[in-house]
């Protein structure tokens, strides 16, 4: 592929001629794909026994792997199930770099898709709040889509520039997570139409922006918190660069290495970048040439100070279900706090454990959308079934991946089944795993698949 003069010279000045050599050669290398197994749903192990496809793990992550490019994971309904996600392997590294516990409150930035949001969701384990915020309204509706599809209870998906967020969360977060907007030199390979963007904006135009990033986030980290910063660019102006930066501009930062480092991630490079601090060699650099995977930069920062204890969200009162809704509710025994239950309209919302007034923001969700009041009746939303295990409701039509229904519902067909006196909603699943609800009559299924997630 054809590579910008102006980037190779620079490349071949940082890499030297041997190293930059395996770098060019890597261009003719396939690349790689992989997918990330949701532990909000199973575990590495579980799915490994069930996996339709072949798998090779991903040395650096915990539940990532690769899988041949003739198979197409999207495709499964084990997809639909949200039983995975598909993303690039080294972008698996910043969400898996980040140590989160159960409780934190965290903040993923400049979340769309959803890849590290979601993974970031999955290591809170439903304790705690997620914030996954992104400036465009647009992505944000794919990241919104992607939370729900992995079952996730306790987010709220929002569509901020950071500085606004600001005044409502200063020293709010326990972690956050910086994957900034950057020249992209790293997905050369896997997307050569970035040499484009490259060329149009060049390196100075996104350094700035992760400035400006960095001068609001900093403010909403707790004492004794953490941010992992990303960028899928070798670019030193924004890699070590944007570190110095944030550095000498607040010194209550530093920068640690990570508790899990494979041997094959390159250390920072502090002699790229004018006052580069020895700390920078606590950064992590991954080269399509020495790993099989695509590019990334990584810095894990702390804040001084002691953490602060975490709020106490007790003492709301206890919303009471309206008839309609008692009586679904009556069918689900996942567990449910009555005081983090709110009527929005005719929408009954499950709130994650924060207190937050979000007035005057652009939220697309709040906590877990449960569903809509209607006529008389109360109809579970699709990001309901996708946070159920199909135990925790009592009507279910559990079906094998190999039925042809499967596909038939996830198409958004009418369905049959056996037994021709079935009545009411039941959750349609798909080897244990739930993908959405079906209201039996007369042995036929009415479909309520999400019309805007259908398979095609």
């Amino acid at each position: 592929m054809r590579l910008p003069e102006e980037y190779v010279k620079r490349m071949k000045q940082l890499l030297g001629e041997e190293e930059f050599q395996a770098y060019i050669n890597s261009f003719e290398e396939k690349n790689v794909r992989g997918l990330r197994v949701n532990t909000l749903k199973i575990s590495p192990e579980e799915f490994e026994k069930i996996s339709p496809f072949p798998l090779k793990k991903i040395p650096w992550t915990d539940n990532g792997y690769y899988y041949e490019d003739t198979v197409q994971p999207a495709k499964h309904p084990y997809y639909y199930a949200g039983l995975y996600y598909i993303q690039e392997p080294s972008a698996m590294t910043p969400a898996q770099l980040l140590p989160i516990e159960p409780g934190d409150c965290v903040l993923d930035v400049c979340a769309a898709p959803g890849g590290k949001s979601t993974e970031l969701a999955a290591k809170l384990k439903g304790n705690g709040v997620l914030v996954s915020n992104d400036i465009s309204n647009s992505r944000a509706k794919a990241l919104l889509k992607n939370i729900e599809l992995m079952g996730v209870k306790n987010a709220y998906v929002v569509s901020e520039v950071p500085e606004n967020l600001v005044k409502q969360f200063a020293g709010y977060f326990d972690k956050i997570l910086i994957d900034a907007p950057c020249s992209g030199e790293g997905m050369f390979r896997k997307e050569p139409s970035m040499v484009k963007s490259w060329e149009e904006h060049g390196v100075s135009f996104f350094e700035k922006l992760q400035h400006g990033i960095i001068d609001s986030v900093v403010k909403m980290l707790k004492p004794g918190g953490k941010i992992l910063y990303s960028t899928c660019t070798f670019s030193p102006e924004e890699d070590e660069g944007s570190m110095t930066y944030l550095l000498e501009r607040y010194p209550e930062f530093s920068i640690i290495k990570p508790d899990q480092v494979w041997h094959e991630f390159a250390p920072g490079r502090p002699e790229w970048v004018e006052n580069g601090r020895d700390e920078l060699k606590n950064c992590i650099r991954l080269w399509p040439h020495k790993l099989q995977g695509e590019g990334h930069f990584i810095s894990l920062l702390q804040k001084e100070g002691s953490a602060c204890q975490k709020k106490n969200f007790a003492g709301k009162k206890a919303y009471v279900l309206e008839d309609e809704a008692a009586e679904f509710f009556s069918h689900v025994s996942m567990p449910l706090a009555m005081e983090n239950c709110v009527r929005v309209k005719d929408k009954l919302m499950y709130y994650p454990d924060a207190q937050i007034d979000w007035k005057g923001y652009r939220v697309l969700r709040s906590g877990l959308y449960l569903g809509d009041f209607k006529k008389n009746r109360f109809e579970p939303s699709q990001s309901l079934a996708m946070a159920l295990k199909m135990e925790e409701y009592d009507q279910v039509l559990n079906l094998s991946c190999e039925d042809i229904r499967v596909k038939k519902y996830l198409k958004g067909e009418t369905v049959v089944m056996e037994d021709e006196k079935a009545k009411g909603l039941y959750l349609i699943c798909v080897d244990g795993f739930p993908l959405g609800w079906a209201k039996a009559s007369q042995g036929k299924l009415k479909n309520k698949y999400h019309s805007g997630w259908r398979m095609f």
